[in-house]
């Protein structure tokens, strides 16, 4: 009697490979991991990442979505403003569900490659989470200064993310989204007043 043979999810698949990616590319950086051993890990045939992506770039460029998309969540789920935006961020910052996914999102985000295609890919998804961040907050990027201020507000959340998840900072890595909401609101209110 032969076993039944195990039917292929080919989303599950796709994103299993994301996931073991966006972890070796955070962790290893771009240039130090090999798609074997993406693929060996996911426990697929290398050729697999060639079917659903085209390449390791293509991978990577899904990776940056997936990234792009956990540290921008809940931008849109309600109307923009200061107040809206920052106890969405609160809250988010405050998720201790959210930590690891967000740490190592930001870590794709943030880490360079050694590839110069790669970093322009990355400093464009950066470029667009920022004026994504302002417009959320209520301040559309207009200007040179409009999209620093934003920039500097994306550099205050990595920051605050990468010192609650590796520094162990206290009272920081404990605080919840209560605990948050009034500095997030004043940093937010301060570096992206509503227009």
């Amino acid at each position: 009697m032969t076993s039944p043979k195990r039917r292929r999810d080919a989303a599950q698949t796709r994103q299993d490979l994301i996931d073991v990616a966006r972890q070796r590319f955070a962790h290893d950086g771009y240039a130090a991991t090999t798609v074997r051993e993406i693929a060996d890990q996911a426990g697929v045939n290398v050729a697999l990442i060639s079917r659903y992506f085209s390449s390791k770039e293509g991978l990577f460029e899904a990776c940056l979505n997936g990234a792009f998309t956990d540290v921008r969540r809940g931008a849109e789920e309600t109307s923009p403003g200061t107040e809206d935006f920052a106890a969405r961020l609160a809250r988010r910052l405050g998720d201790p569900a959210s930590d690891d996914r967000m740490r190592t999102g930001l870590l794709l985000l943030i880490r360079t490659s050694g590839d110069e295609r790669i970093d322009q890919m990355r400093g464009e998804f950066l470029r667009t989470m920022s004026e994504k961040m302002a417009a959320g907050a209520g301040h559309p990027v207009r200007a040179e200064g409009d999209l620093l201020r934003a920039q500097m507000l994306l550099a205050a959340i990595v920051g605050i993310v990468m010192l609650r998840n590796t520094a162990g900072m206290q009272p920081l890595g404990s605080a919840g989204a209560d605990d948050l909401l009034e500095p997030v609101t004043d940093l937010v209110a301060a570096l992206l007043p509503r227009v």
